[in-house]
């Protein structure tokens, strides 16, 4: 037989097989037509949430942090597929917005979370979410994409390792700007039902679109005025009208909950959204900078790394535990800088050694040889003024991913004299809450209310009054200040 025509009939014996191969979806109640196994879904999820959390700002935060995953939780457990781990993160974006990624991996933007009024919608969002894995819309669309080519498709899942690039391409795209009305229609369908079995509102889902299209209104307004072209929600707005028939018949087909077991916590999302930031994070733009007032030095840690100010020494420890960078201060010698780290290390010989030059300060660095593993990997010393600044960079636990040596080194060559500009409170802006009395009004309120061009819109959206109305008395609102 002619190898070419082997060939081809052998790829399409292959196709056949992986097709007829499909697996159950508990969700959707069908066999999924996809060419791809959980396992490789669960695969391409994880490396595709490493690949944000290392480019996307997140929303530090503790406690509200671990109330959206408490809240996700619930609703991920009720869902279709709860025996997935799933994972929830705020995004630090004011933008509005929401997605997930295969195998489990949800994110919220701080934008929607200052939008949103209890926790049921809350939940609504991210039950919508979850309803996309359930679905394995992410996987469904992209091998409908593909349509009769199956080799597109097998080329890109057999790359690898090196397949992140080309996964973030495929995926990522549809994650985020929506996946079509008639899945977004079945995400809300599953969210509704979710929603339901964890004992919240289904209706919190019909509110989320309807403070979502206010959004939209505004946006498409404000476009309209500065002639510049609207951005969207996760194609919900494109998708659902305010009063979307089939998205009420969806909502109520999960089911009617007695009003007094409906869970809405207006009170406790309140209490925990209390002084969220709103709009540009601008302290976010100062990364992870340690200003030291009294030494007047500042040094870049990571992002994420908790530093302490010590007794004796100033110490930064990454959030898992397996690296730390140490600051010690000394009184300068007059000597050369490279002839003080070999004598403050003992050691004659440092390894991938050099000067150092940087904010017209002086210094040299190295690695020590190897020897006793409480040395630290990779050691500096920086003169400045009538001191000498040892910092030492140590590998406590090494995990492949990450290069420490790159890692230490971008912190050492950040360490410069404190600026001004240092010491100065970034302006964030927060969200508070108050109530209101009988002359509360938005007008009056926004005349002092410093958030940009709109700042009356912003607050009736904000507070779910746009485009008219006044709150009661008594009536708790959202403020800015």
């Amino acid at each position: 037989m002619n190898r070419k025509i082997a060939g081809v009939l052998g790829i399409a014996t292959l196709s056949l097989s992986l097709l007829a191969g499909c697996s159950f979806n508990p969700a959707t109640n069908r066999p999924d037509l996809v060419l791809m196994s959980e396992s490789k879904e669960l695969e391409i999820g994880k490396e595709m949430h490493e690949k944000i959390l290392e480019s996307t700002p997140i929303y530090r935060d503790p406690v509200l942090n671990a109330y959206v995953d408490h809240v996700g939780q619930k609703v991920a457990v009720a869902s279709d597929r709860p025996e997935l781990k799933y994972t929830f993160t705020i995004i630090d974006s004011q933008d509005i917005n929401a997605f997930a990624l295969p195998g489990g991996y949800i994110y919220i933007n701080r934008g929607l979370l200052t939008y949103l009024h209890s926790e049921a919608e809350m939940a609504a969002v991210l039950a919508h979410e979850v309803g996309h894995i359930t679905a394995r819309h992410a996987v469904r669309q992209k091998t409908a994409a593909a349509g009769a080519s199956v080799l597109s498709v097998m080329s890109v899942l057999a790359t690898g390792s090196g397949m992140v690039g080309d996964v973030t391409k495929l995926w990522s795209t549809a994650a985020v700007k929506g996946y079509g009305r008639d899945m977004e229609l079945e995400a809300d369908r599953f969210g509704a039902q979710y929603l339901f079995n964890a004992g919240y509102d289904p209706e919190a889902m019909i509110n989320v679109i309807a403070l979502l299209k206010d959004q939209e209104t505004f946006a498409r307004r404000r476009a309209r005025i500065e002639g510049k072209k609207q951005q969207t929600y996760h194609g919900v707005f494109a998708t659902h009208p305010r009063n979307d028939l089939r998205l009420q018949e969806v909502v109520r087909a999960a089911g009617d909950l007695p009003e007094e077991s409906k869970i809405v916590k207006v009170e406790n999302y309140r209490e925990k959204t209390e002084g969220i930031i709103y709009g540009n994070n601008t302290a976010a733009g100062a990364k992870n900078r340690y200003n030291h007032a009294k030494l007047g030095f500042s040094l870049l840690f990571p992002d994420g790394w908790k530093v302490e100010n010590q007794r004796s020494a100033i110490v930064g420890t990454s959030p898992n535990n397996d690296a730390k960078i140490t600051i010690r201060v000394d009184h300068r010698k007059n000597q050369p800088a490279d002839m003080a780290l070999r004598e403050a290390y003992d050691v004659r010989k440092l390894e991938d050694d050099q000067a150092l030059q940087q904010y017209r300060l002086t210094g040299h660095t190295g690695k020590l040889p190897e020897g006793s593993t409480d040395a630290p990997d990779r050691v500096a010393v920086i003169y400045f003024g009538s001191r000498q600044y040892l910092l030492e960079g140590k590998v406590l636990e090494a995990r492949e991913e990450t290069n420490y040596d790159d890692m230490f080194l971008t912190s050492i060559r950040s360490f410069r004299p404190l600026q001004k500009t240092d010491l100065v409170q970034k302006d964030v802006k927060r969200i508070h809450y108050v109530r209101a009395n009988e002359k509360t009004t938005f007008e009056a309120l926004a005349r002092h209310a410093d958030i940009g061009t709109y700042p009356e819109e912003q607050l009736r959206l904000l507070n779910g009054y746009y485009p008219r109305g006044e709150p009661k008395p008594g009536d708790w609102i959202k403020i800015v200040k």
